[in-house]
């Protein structure tokens, strides 16, 4: 059975912007995958991106255990994918021109159980104490994911030249 991806969308900004949203997400593929790369106007050099499904920003429908490294140590947290630094990218207040990476990957996003999904993420800064995280997420509501939305957790935009792409996965 070979496994195929699709790009949904892909979205680059040409200005900054407060949230950055995946609409009308087709319901015809198994998983989704979001890959991007990132950077918030936040004058400090990681911050953190939130994301929320189907525009239902309810925090308590959303928990996450994150590991998170720095280089020199790691712990483990209980986050709020909504409202808490669950993403990791950088800041401003980073070296120029330098961008966090991140993933998402969400099985199973059509079907009629509640949603799970794994994030991979580093804020990026050229420097000895990196920030990065996997996550592990639910969301505890049972309907399809038609839509998804960033938003930067402490700055107030994502930064021009960020960009998204959004893929569709199917066991075929």
């Amino acid at each position: 059975m070979a496994t195929t991806y699709e790009i949904i969308d892909s979205i680059t900004l040409g200005s900054d912007q407060a949230s950055v949203t995946f609409s009308a997400i087709p319901a015809t593929f198994t998983d989704l995958k979001v890959v991007f790369s990132t950077r918030t106007n936040r004058a400090n050099a990681i911050d953190g991106l939130g994301f929320y499904f189907n525009g239902d920003t309810t925090a308590a429908r959303y928990t996450s255990k994150v590991l998170i490294g720095n280089g020199s140590s790691a712990l483990s947290n209980s986050a709020n994918p909504s409202n808490d630094e669950g993403i990791f990218t950088t800041g401003d207040g980073s070296t120029a021109n330098t961008f966090g990476n991140s993933e998402i990957y969400i099985p199973n996003y059509a079907g009629s159980n509640q949603k799970s999904s794994s994030i991979d993420s580093v804020g990026e800064y050229n420097a000895t104490t990196v920030r990065m995280n996997i996550a592990g997420t639910l969301y505890n509501q049972t309907t399809a994911i038609s839509s998804i939305t960033f938003i930067p957790i402490t700055g107030t935009t994502i930064l021009t030249n960020s960009t998204f792409y959004l893929y569709g996965i199917s066991n075929a």
